[in-house]
């Protein structure tokens, strides 16, 4: 299990550090499209360290994805929630206008930021406190970056404070359901692939 563990976190920094650097060279915008590949591969890592009923994996998964699913198309379409933004292109395919891998990175964030909290306190409140902020402050961090990546962009290029306030409630319903369940995940992976994103973002902040 070590040895596919390693595996793992070795894919998932592989996969950081060739998309800084692929992003930096002439050749950004072929990395730029792969993202949603690279951030379909985390989560099916994440998930392929999880543990347990499969049918229970999905029920505490259930409630991030939909809910963040629901909320993006609020967001994209009637400008509700999180102010008025489009997605652009380097995200993939899109139903109603929002990418269907922002589904699957609602479910990513939610148990990897679950899992550093868990690290941090075993108070089931406060766990999901800190996952949801953890999660609000990556949002802060891409959001710099966003635009540039073809992500997404919000009306006259400015991030309504709206947006975070927003993130900050949805992660934290997202948080209240998911740690409702036992699930037993992989907290090195976990950590890994959050500090892997912070890193990844923050890099850009600079460069």
């Amino acid at each position: 299990m070590n040895l596919k563990l390693n595996a793992y976190i070795g894919l998932v920094w592989l996969f950081t550090i060739s998309g800084i650097l692929g992003i930096i060279s002439s050749a950004s915008a072929w990395f730029l499209a792969l993202t949603p590949l690279h951030l379909t591969l985390n989560f099916l890592i994440v998930i392929l360290c999880l543990k347990g009923n499969p049918y229970e994996v999905f029920k505490a998964i259930s409630i991030p994805l939909i809910l963040g699913f629901t909320s993006e198309v609020l967001g994209v379409n009637f400008d509700l929630i999180y102010g008025s933004y489009t997605y652009g292109e380097n995200l993939g395919l899109k139903i109603f206008g929002v990418p269907i891998v922002i589904c699957l990175n609602w479910c990513l964030l939610t148990i990897v930021s679950a899992d550093v909290a868990k690290m941090i306190v075993q108070n089931k409140g406060l766990r999901i406190l800190i996952g949801a902020l953890l999660m609000m402050f990556l949002d802060m961090v891409i959001e710099v970056s966003a635009p540039r990546f073809d992500f997404w962009v919000f009306k006259d290029g400015i991030v309504p404070l709206q947006n975070y306030i927003a993130w900050f409630i949805v992660a934290n319903i997202a948080h209240w359901w998911y740690q409702s369940f036992s699930i037993d995940t992989n907290s090195k992976i976990s950590c890994h692939i959050m500090i892997c994103m912070f890193v990844f973002f923050s890099i850009f902040l600079i460069l």
